[in-house]
């Protein structure tokens, strides 16, 4: 038995928003999130609809993986930062399908009309075929998984402090980052910095020594979107902390404890009781979707294919932005990269469009300004390609720093971001260094109602049974 969907109307607070074009927003990330809120307190109707009821401020996630902040910091309710504002009404769910000729969507078994779409759904994780590696080597894009690898990091220099096997202590001892990108790179930095400074200060058996963290890249150098300098000056940081480079390697087997790598000169093992991964990006599932429902092109990754505006062809009301839609409009041609900063004016052009649009007259051209991308190495250490600009060392980790805090949307995580990061560097203390939650919570991680959907569907199957049936 289906579960019947009903169709969900809800009543604006304020009723002179009864007659004003209803714009929902799907996904509460940076772009969905910049789209409320230049919507905020203007004649339109808002809903944005999010799985989770708070705004992620992923490019921190490593800090809270290695014990640096704590997830209140570098997450925020949304009802708090949109929600208000009187014309913006919040929901908790999963879009699951869209009907883009009755222009609604589906979520918590429900449908919901809307006058103008924007899907910001955001991206999450791949492993490019081998879903199987996903319980072994953590990803690193929600809470729950720098919760999990921040897990796996402690309880390995735990077990290995009452470990008297000097092998068994240094694997425990071992970690296997997967991506040499920003977050691959960040993770490692964060993590040879945690491992030795913790096992020097806090732990009576274990030698720092003995500590290894590997970087595992394909390519032929890190940061392959940087400057080849800026590429050479993160590798040189990183090995003379104590990182081991792999590049050109080619992960071909994970399993416990193990990884396997492909290179030129032959499979190399790596031992290691941590493995995470940062090597693979992929669209919502919203994008294959879409692309089923109303036939528009999707990439290789699953991301939509817009038009100058960012609507689907031939559906001008629906609008994708952030990492779900791949923009070549551009002066090279080239897509524009998954990154906060694109994202932010994607979502905030998008929604200048649409007020223009209720107005009578439309927008001027997307512009994209490109700010540069940075990846921090670790304390006072960062690399920053800023239109040209290229800056490392001291500089760079203090503009990188400055960055995000201006990109971070809440003011009151800036503020306990900036004290958190000042008590590091004066005492090199982390503030979060705490084992929480299960094993293996980065799987099957519950979103939106899905508890509710759960007991509906037990319910469902339980009246199909033939128990129930008589």
């Amino acid at each position: 038995m289906v579960m019947e969907r009903f169709f969900l109307e809800l009543e604006p607070a304020d009723a002179s928003l009864k007659d004003c074009p209803h714009v929902v927003i799907v996904g509460g990330g940076f772009a969905g999130l910049k789209a409320a809120h230049v919507l905020a307190r203007q004649p339109v109707r808002v809903t944005l609809i999010d799985k989770r009821n708070f705004n992620l401020f992923q490019p921190l996630l490593y800090q809270v993986a290695t014990g640096l902040v704590s997830e209140a910091d570098v997450a925020s309710p949304l009802r708090q930062m949109v929600g208000q504002a009187p014309n913006v009404q919040v929901l908790l769910g999963e879009v699951v399908d869209l009907d883009p000729v009755a222009q609604e969507v589906v979520f918590n078994d429900r449908r919901y009309r809307y006058d103008h779409l924007i899907l910001a759904a955001g991206s999450g994780s791949t492993y490019f075929g081998h879903e199987e590696w996903r319980p072994l080597a953590p990803p690193m894009k929600i809470l729950e998984h720098a919760d999990e690898i921040r897990r796996r990091l402690l309880e390995a220099m735990e077990e290995a402090e009452q470990t008297p096997d000097p092998e068994r202590r240094r694997l425990l001892q071992s970690v296997v980052v997967i991506g040499g990108g920003p977050s691959g790179c960040e993770l490692a930095g964060s993590v040879i910095a945690l491992m030795g400074h913790a096992i020097a200060r806090d732990f009576r058996q274990l030698d720092p020594a003995d500590t290894r963290v590997t970087l595992v890249d394909p390519g032929d150098r890190l940061l392959r979107a940087m400057h080849p300098s800026l590429s050479s000056k993160a590798g040189d940081y990183l090995r003379n902390v104590g990182v081991e480079l792999l590049l050109g390697g080619r992960v071909q087997k994970i399993e416990a404890d193990r990884v396997v790598v492909g290179t030129a000169a032959g499979e190399q093992i790596l031992e290691a009781a941590t493995i995470c991964w940062t090597a693979g990006v992929r669209a919502s599932h919203l994008g294959r979707l879409l692309a089923e429902r109303c036939g528009c092109p999707v990439d290789r990754g699953g991301r939509v294919v817009v038009e100058p505006d960012f609507s689907v062809p031939g559906h001008p009301q629906i609008r994708v932005v952030g990492d779900l839609c791949s923009y070549s409009h551009t002066a090279d041609g080239k897509p524009l990269p998954g990154m906060a900063g694109p994202a932010v004016q994607m979502g905030g052009w998008v929604a200048r469009d649409l007020l223009a649009i209720s107005r009578g007259s439309r927008q001027a051209p997307f512009q994209w300004l490109d700010l540069g991308s940075m990846a921090v190495l670790g304390p006072f250490n960062a690399v920053a390609d800023l239109r040209g600009l290229r800056v490392s060392g001291p500089i760079g980790w203090l503009l990188w720093g400055l960055a995000h805090l201006a990109f971070m949307p809440d003011s009151e995580n800036r503020l306990t971001l900036l004290t958190k990061w000042l008590w590091q560097i004066a005492t090199r203390e982390r503030a979060s260094l705490l084992i929480t939650g299960r094993a293996n919570q980065h799987l099957q991680v519950e979103v939106g109602l899905e508890r509710r959907e759960a007991q509906g569907k037990a319910s469902n199957a339980a009246e199909s049974s033939p128990e129930a049936a008589g």
